[in-house]
């Protein structure tokens, strides 16, 4: 609950205020503000009916401009506080006190800015609000952003994969890849179940094909078994694939996953967006954000690749600040954001950033760090194909899979089922140098065909169209998914080093959906020791 700022409280008297406690009742106000109006146009778009020229986006269509307002009411407010702050009037945040800050508390416009409005950022946005939700601390007013740079959330990568429940077997015991992903898997069925998002169990079979494929499976078997992941799976041997396997060829047999399943990738954003902001989370729409300064509570903070051009001339001085400087971000991060339906930019504080954008993470990185640690990603476009049998082709209950090959950068072209029990194939692997290149490649469909068939003959060619395309950001060229191929690059998700307030997510891709809710209890635990329970 945010402060309550009366002449009666002494957080408002002539001659000594808290300013602090103002500008966080000031944000709070306008988010209850913008939060009001958006369930009001929900309201009016329920009473108008499905004729009603109210677009479902309308809620947040109008948040560039919020954050505008924002920014001109707290710059205005701050103008105008020419009154000495009093000292000692500032109390604790309680459970919201971030360790490493003890400035940016005082003007900051929100506790977390999150940049990215995928499944990720959206899960780590909700799972920060609940934080700020469920505080028992009086005195606590955190907020969290989540930033958008398109008209709407999860345009990207979010809403164009397999939307399948990973089981968490490929990736190796000691990987985030992993841990996050069976954490996510529980997280995940137990989340859609408890908010009637549409998913279902399917299970998995990881078809083999060649004495080679099979060894392969069997150490995967042997890591799911272990112990180590915990993961359950069954070995299936060719004759079971013969006799219940649907028209399934696995010369070699399979194996068995379980704990696989699908989900409705879009109706998970929407929850997560619907939960987050009933939580007094902002969500933000066309806001790329354009810069990023980290501020260290000097008079110029500036970022940090503007810090190597001191004087040689007082090298001796300046080493000896520098050691005892407080580190970029330690008085919050200010953001330049840009209204894309206007042009308008607009500036904003947070005590923390997360980077959570995706194919544009490296871009958001770029904005903070050196030059020196500069980064890019690589992009693996996937080519997805419809089939749509026109006779009595097979029809296949659970997900299909051919054995991974060490290296490859995806999981081969698979079969897939969405919830209404329609077939779908992809995706493949096609390297391309945008992250815009979202063209279906019809090309590659021949190739895609040869591949279906090893393990689906009966496939009927002539029903294979062209569907969809999606980007996997990749941290390394021909980067691998599985820890036995060259070039595996594991989740990552860090407090980056040398800055203060900032947690870092560079490369994640599958199996990001699955580790989304993870991922969310990750980041919280970087910023504060601990999760809080959803």
């Amino acid at each position: 609950m945010a402060p309550s700022i009366s002449a009666e409280s002494g957080d408002w008297i002539l001659g000594g205020r808290d300013e602090s406690a103002f500008y966080q009742a000031e944000t709070q106000m306008l988010i209850r503000e913008n939060q009001m109006l958006k369930h009001r146009i929900r309201d009016l778009a329920a009473e108008a009916g499905p004729s009603s020229t109210i677009s479902s986006g309308a809620p947040t269509s109008f948040l560039p401009s919020f954050i505008h307002q924002l920014h001109v009411t707290m710059l205005a407010r701050r103008t105008a506080a020419t009154l000495p702050l009093r000292t000692g009037s500032v109390g604790p945040r309680g459970a919201q006190r971030l360790p490493f800050s003890s400035t940016a508390a005082r003007s900051a416009d929100f506790t977390h800015i999150v940049i990215g409005g995928g499944v990720v950022g959206l899960a780590i946005a909700r799972q920060l609000a609940l934080r700020g939700a469920t505080s028992s601390s009086s005195s606590s007013s955190s907020s969290t952003l989540l930033l958008e740079r398109h008209g709407g959330v999860g345009t990207e990568t979010s809403s164009r994969n397999s939307e399948v429940i990973h089981a968490g077997i490929y990736y190796g015991a000691d990987t985030l890849k992993a841990r996050l992903c069976v954490r996510g898997k529980q997280l995940l069925y137990d989340f859609c179940a408890r908010h009637g998002v549409g998913h279902a169990r399917t299970g998995k079979w990881i078809v083999a094909q060649t004495a080679a494929q099979r060894e392969a499976l069997e150490r995967i078997e042997r890591l799911c078994s272990g112990g180590a992941l915990n993961v359950p799976v069954r070995w299936v041997g060719a004759d079971e694939v013969r006799r219940d396997g649907e028209g399934v060829r696995a010369e070699a047999g399979a194996l068995d996953s379980p704990t696989t399943g699908i989900v409705d990738a879009h109706g998970l954003m929407v929850a997560l967006q619907g939960l987050f902001e009933d939580a007094g989370g902002v969500v933000a729409l066309n806001s790329p954000v354009t810069g990023i300064t980290p501020l260290d509570g000097s008079s110029s903070s500036s970022s940090s690749s503007s810090s190597s051009s001191s004087s040689s001339s007082s090298s001796s001085s300046s080493s000896s600040s520098s050691s005892s400087s407080p580190a970029p971000g330690s008085a919050g991060w200010e953001l330049a954001v840009r209204d894309a339906s206007t042009g308008e930019s607009s500036t904003i504080t947070a005590e923390t950033i997360i980077n959570a954008a995706g194919l544009g993470a490296a871009d958001v990185h770029n904005m903070i760090v050196p030059p020196a640690r500069r980064t890019r990603l690589h992009y693996a476009k996937g080519n997805y194909f419809s089939y749509t049998p026109a006779g009595s082709g097979p029809r296949v209950s659970r997900l299909i899979y051919p054995a991974p090959e060490p290296g490859a950068g995806g999981l081969g072209t698979h079969l897939t089922l969405d919830l209404g029990g329609r077939m779908r194939f992809g995706p493949d692997v096609e390297w391309v140098e945008s992250p815009d290149d979202l063209a279906v490649n019809g090309a590659r469909l021949a190739d895609a065909v040869a591949e279906i068939q090893k393990y689906l003959p009966g496939v009927d060619a002539a029903s294979l169209a062209p569907d969809y395309a999606g980007i996997r950001p990749k941290l390394s060229p021909r980067g691998a998914v599985g820890t036995t191929g060259k070039g595996f690059n594991d989740f990552v998700i860090r407090n980056e080093d040398g800055y203060a307030g900032w947690v870092n997510l560079l490369g994640i891709e599958s199996p990001g959906l699955t580790s989304s809710l993870a991922i969310g209890e990750e980041v919280e635990r970087l910023l504060y020791g601990s999760v809080t329970p959803s």
